[in-house]
């Protein structure tokens, strides 16, 4: 085998190795893009329902939001809740990379069977954000949070608007509502977290950080809150 040939054969490995090593990540990353594709696809269905979901001028006002689609709450008697959602914060570049939370939480009242409930989430103001770039916060206790108006009725809302630290919704069965979530915790998903970013990277380093960049598998979330609110942070 001559110079040439033997420089063809290195090439040919190197390339299908580097392409091998490609395929292997974007499958490696399928669960936490599937999570990305949900909390994008829920969070157009809603938008994309103006008289019956977020007012833009309130997201407009977000500096994050978070999406938990598919939250199963069951029980009897006892319930609760548990689900994994995805995140994104306002930063001078646009949206930030997605980062992964997990949402759980316990409920005492007369409840039978199971459902299924999507949960959306606008952290309004500055100590909305702090709340979320902690390592765990209870909604109702450490954060305080409000049921968010839907559609129109925004307008009525200037009050809302201005005090609010974080506005809750909820779409069950077609329905999408403002809930006043209480007594739920939220704490950043670890295991996917260092999956797509890799070991010691924190939520709070990807949402507030513009030079972590997002694999292409995961980016959904973000590039949906972009297509309906476009306002950077302020620098």
């Amino acid at each position: 085998m001559n110079i040439r040939s033997i420089g063809r054969t290195t090439a040919t490995l190197v390339l299908a190795l580097a392409v091998g090593s490609v395929a292997q990540a974007q499958e490696h990353l399928t669960d936490e893009a599937s999570q990305s594709d949900k909390a994008a696809r829920v969070f157009r269905e809603i938008m994309d329902t103006p008289d019956k979901g977020i007012p833009q001028d309130l997201l407009g006002k977000a500096e994050c939001v978070a999406v938990f689609p598919s939250v199963i709450q069951a029980g009897f008697i006892v319930g609760g809740r548990g689900g994994r959602g995805v995140a994104s914060c306002r930063t001078t570049e646009g949206w930030s990379a997605p980062a992964f939370f997990t949402l759980g939480g316990g409920s005492v009242g007369l409840q039978i069977g199971a459902q299924s409930t999507d949960f959306v989430m606008l952290f309004m103001n500055t100590d909305g954000l702090n709340s979320l770039l902690s390592n765990e916060f209870t909604l109702g206790g450490d954060a305080s949070v409000a049921a968010g108006p839907v559609g129109r009725q925004a307008g009525a809302s200037t009050d809302l608007k201005l005090t609010a630290k974080i506005l809750s919704y909820s779409r069950s069965k077609g329905l999408f509502a403002g809930l006043e979530l209480k007594g739920v915790v939220i704490k950043p998903d670890t295991d996917d977290m260092r999956e797509v970013y890799g070991a010691g990277v924190t939520a709070k380093d990807v949402l507030k950080d513009n030079r972590i960049t997002a694999p292409v598998t995961v980016r959904a979330f973000p590039e949906a809150l972009g297509s309906y609110s476009s306002r950077n942070a302020t620098k």
